[in-house]
């Protein structure tokens, strides 16, 4: 199982529209990678190591899939209008990490 983490970095004047994420950007990226996407988790960074310090990222999605291939072949058809999406919901610059899940 591998999981796709997209983490969006937060700093000064970094937005994140979470509702329309979660209302229309996680709906449309499910419809898209169909049954090759095994789970999804969506997170709002709240604040950092220190008490009442920002949050690294503004927020984080994990997508899980049996693997990187998988991965793959259900995002690479897709990924223009994936990406096209951003700009309505962020100006944060999204990271993408695809680990190999242990446990």
């Amino acid at each position: 199982m591998v999981k796709v983490s997209v983490l969006y970095p937060n700093g000064a004047g970094t937005k994140f529209d979470m509702m329309y994420y979660l209302d229309y950007h996680i709906p449309m990226v499910r419809r898209l990678l169909g049954s090759a996407l095994k789970g999804v988790s969506v997170e709002h960074g709240i604040c950092g190591e220190e008490p009442g310090s920002a949050a690294p990222y503004i927020a984080t999605g994990h997508l899980l899939f049996d693997s990187a291939q998988t991965f793959q072949a259900s995002f690479a058809p897709h990924a223009q209008e994936i990406m096209e999406d951003i700009p309505k919901y962020t100006n944060s610059e999204p990271l993408v990490q695809i680990g190999e899940v242990k446990l």
